[in-house]
């Protein structure tokens, strides 16, 4: 039996923080609909995430997958910058 390759999610937000070596802070904006008034409403998630070549700044908007745990906290990895700020 072949192993079938797992999907990893995948999101898109800006980086908050570049600070540590190899470790950013990412933000994920999602806007959902309340349920009974309709109103858009704005909900942020932070992640901490890899960045193995250091090319992401403050302020890029930036491509973010999940993987294997790096540290206590880590569990994404940046893919690609899609926009530089």
């Amino acid at each position: 039996m072949a192993k079938e390759k797992r999907y990893r999610r995948q999101a898109e937000g800006r980086v908050l923080k570049a600070n540590n070596t190899k470790t950013r802070i990412v933000a994920i904006e999602q806007r959902i609909s309340h349920a009974l008034y309709g109103r858009i409403i704005r909900r942020t998630a932070k992640f901490v995430a890899h960045d193995e070549r250091e090319e992401s700044q403050v302020g890029d908007l930036v491509r973010i997958e999940e993987c294997r745990p790096m540290s206590k906290t880590k569990r994404w990895r940046l893919v690609d910058i899609l926009e530089r700020q």
